[in-house]
């Protein structure tokens, strides 16, 4: 069946469709990972895009229960060059296509995602149109500049919890996947040849904000001693002090963090009262509780292969980012230290505040997909934590 993939200044892709079929709309964006495609799809901060992977091949490896990121997949459509024709890994449940069609999200393959992407590094993020209705490109143009703007979207409110929880209080669900090595001692095995390293003792009791939080994120957390409490991102200041937490976790989310200004006087109201360590949308909201301002990149920051400096020693990660907006160093008050940049484009990705236990990084420790490079960042929370009180 064919598909379309237009772009509001006229450019157009035609296809084959696969997954679900429909029209949706959304903002067209790339991911640079060569895997992790799973998680991509369900990691909330993709809410309102159509992704396209840069790596020509997709669906190698098919898709399993273990590897969602969240109960649902939030991308609006999917764009690939080539769907695999089969799935081999041992891990498997099923393939690509059939958890699309699943999910009721459409995607399209077979059309050349290095022009795709070159047109959007250039022209930079825009909004599109995917379908595999009849339609003509023209009609899908027409679709795709109709669609609202990322800009000035709130949608943290589609994917945050309604309720808080408390995560994996029986330590069922964030053991780190690993392989056996050697005598296997020092790991547990679960779900047939599934194995786990076993979790450390809790050290820490914390309160987590879910502006969209990735799984990978509460699973990291509990593997470096946090015990978290996940609470919706409208939840005030004085009810998280109220359950009197060690410290507070501000995570990632879609959308432009300045609609946000519910959770920045949150977050402004929190600051000195408790240690805060944030990450992506959480990086942002952060800047903005302290009076700072973000700004729209042109494209974007989105795989895991970001080359970022921490200022102060001069180590570089390469890390795992997902983001089309960054904080302008520029607005930023003197008590605030910028201490890491991103070393394609000088963009601030880390932040340090001068007096108080308050820290944050415009990318993912977690990864998930990405490399592990940023891991540090959970224990030095942990040890932020101790030398505070």
């Amino acid at each position: 069946m064919r598909a379309i993939l237009a772009l509001e200044d006229g450019r157009f892709f035609i296809g084959e469709s696969f997954g679900a079929t429909g029209t949706v709309v959304g903002e067209a964006c790339f991911n640079t990972s060569m895997t992790g495609y799973q998680e991509v799809l369900t990691d909330p901060s993709y809410r309102g895009q159509i992704v396209a992977m840069t790596a020509p091949q997709i669906g190698n490896y098919g898709v399993n229960d273990l590897d969602d990121e969240s109960s649902a997949v939030h991308v609006r459509g999917f764009v690939i060059e080539e769907l695999s024709a089969i799935s081999s890994n041992w891990r498997a449940t099923g393939d690509l296509n059939e958890y699309l069609r699943r999910a009721n999200v459409p995607g399209i393959q077979g059309i050349d995602t290095r022009a795709l992407t070159k047109h959007l590094r250039s022209s930079g993020a825009m909004q599109a149109c995917l379908t595999s209705e009849e339609m003509s490109p023209q009609e899908a143009v027409a679709r795709a500049k109709s669609a609202p703007a990322m800009a000035g979207s709130d949608y943290v409110k589609e994917v945050t919890p309604q309720q808080p929880y408390d995560w994996d209080p029986e330590d069922k669900l964030s053991c780190d996947w690993t392989i056996v090595k050697g005598d296997g001692s020092g790991v547990e095995v679960r779900k047939g040849n599934e194995v786990f390293k076993k979790l450390p003792p809790i050290r820490h009791s914390i309160v987590a904000y879910d502006f969209g939080m990735k799984r990978n994120i509460l699973r990291r957390l509990r593997q470096y001693g946090f015990k978290v409490r996940v609470v919706p991102a409208h939840t005030s200041a004085a009810d998280v002090l109220a359950m009197n937490p060690d410290g507070v976790f501000l995570s990632n989310g879609p959308g432009d963090p300045a609609a946000l200004t519910y959770v920045h006087e949150n977050i402004r109201k929190l600051i000195g009262r408790t240690p805060i360590f944030g990450i992506c949308l959480g990086h942002q909201m952060l800047g903005y509780a302290v009076g700072g301002k973000t700004f729209k990149l042109k494209f974007g920051h989105r795989g895991g292969n970001q080359p970022v400096q921490d200022v102060r020693t001069g180590k570089v990660d390469i890390t795992s980012q997902n983001h089309g907006f960054a904080v302008d160093a520029d607005s930023l008050p003197p008590e605030m230290e910028v201490t890491h940049i991103n070393l394609n484009d000088h963009t601030v990705e880390g932040l340090s505040h001068k007096s108080e236990p308050v820290f944050s990084v415009q990318y993912h420790p977690e990864a998930a997909p990405g490399p592990n490079d940023a891991t540090h960042f959970f224990p030095e929370f942990a040890k932020l934590i101790d030398d505070s009180r």
